[in-house]
């Protein structure tokens, strides 16, 4: 039997924050289980989600800037992190902030610099996920599947509702599969930002809203919803092929907002209908949105399965810590039939302190 304490570190498109993850993995006769020690979330300051949101906007000396002064941030407040909790973790597995990721064009880019991190912090650092399969010709996205895969495994379907509305399953010849469905959180909130809101609180905005038939018809038409295979979209494909449509819409905000939670129900819907399997589990910041839920519940068979508090909020730490574990191993930790690779990954760029 052996045993890894690792801590992940995750931050999303939504600029919730920065979620910590400490876990202890277990790896016995082949399998694998999972137990969270301490977690915590520090939300950014509005300093830090303006400039995370501008920059890839930003001249090349301003992302390399950021990319450094990022890596200390988050050095620090692991720093503090471990010595509050009173912890000796083997190593950090950080999966750092998304500015561009464009594997069309076979780049991606996470900033926060694992030097700082590693050096701040004395544990040997892990991150840097994405590069690998992209230059295999790989989405480099999603990447949580094969934790869903051996730490989740109970559940058929496993829905991750955050920036963006991702899912993974195994397919009728027992290969994991996975791809991002639509934009969530990331639309969501844009629209609440309309309303002087952070969030659609629980959905009760969207709740009170009227769907636009219309509206709805022109987001179900957009061709991403029509290809197959692995496939994901980033903050450019949101900007580029969402927001007009909901600019040019004359539709409220509220009715935009339940418009907008039809649709991503209607997406979800749409592809778990094609596949069996008699559970689904969501989690991510979206599963605290009970009216998106609801719509979901209503759009699928699977029974809905909601867990605890702690893994809604930071199953995307937590596997990113196992990625890590994996990356420490030396053993794959990006599977090549979920982001359309030449083949599989030993991903991550390790940093010692």
């Amino acid at each position: 039997m052996e045993k890894y304490k690792v801590i992940g570190v995750m931050s999303g498109t939504s600029l919730d924050g920065v979620d910590i993850a400490y876990c202890e993995f277990t790896h016995k006769k082949g399998k694998w289980s999972y137990h969270v020690l301490y977690s915590i979330t520090y939300q950014y300051s509005d300093l830090w989600k303006e400039k995370l949101r501008n920059l890839p906007d930003a001249s090349a000396y301003d992302i390399a800037s950021v990319d450094n002064e990022y890596g200390l941030f988050l050095g620090k407040i692991l720093a503090v992190f471990i010595r509050d909790s009173h912890i000796k973790p083997d190593i950090i597995a950080s999966h750092g902030h998304t500015i561009f990721h464009n594997p069309d064009q076979y780049f991606t880019c996470q900033i926060g610099n694992g030097a700082p991190i590693a050096s701040l912090t004395k544990v040997p650092v892990i991150n840097n996920f994405r590069s690998s399969d992209v230059a295999k010709g790989g989405q480099g996205a999603p990447l949580v599947p094969i934790g869903d895969k051996w730490l989740f495994g109970e559940y058929d379907f496993c829905l991750n509702l955050g920036g963006i509305a991702n899912i993974s399953f195994d397919d009728e010849e027992g290969q994991r599969v996975a791809f991002d469905i639509a934009p969530c959180n990331m639309a969501l909130n844009y629209l609440a930002a309309a309303l002087d809101l952070p969030y659609d609180d629980e959905g009760q905005t969207a709740r009170n809203g009227r769907v636009d038939i219309s509206l709805l018809e022109e987001l179900n038409s957009l061709d991403f919803y029509w290809k197959s295979g692995a496939k994901s979209i980033g903050r450019e494909w949101f900007e580029q092929e969402i927001i007009p449509i909901l600019s040019h819409s004359k539709a409220p905000p509220q009715n935009k907002l339940a418009t907008l939670t039809e649709h991503i129900a209607h997406q979800i819907g749409k592809v778990i209908t094609k596949h069996f399997g008699e559970n689904l589990l969501i989690t991510g910041g979206g599963a605290h949105n009970t009216y998106l839920v609801e719509r979901i519940t209503q759009a699928v068979t699977p029974e809905v399965i909601v867990p605890h508090k702690t893994v809604v909020d930071y199953k995307e730490a937590i596997i990113f810590a196992f990625l890590g574990t994996l990356r420490y191993r030396s053993q794959t930790n990006i599977l090549k039939s979920v982001t359309g690779a030449s083949s599989d990954s030993i991903a991550g760029t390790i940093w010692l302190p």
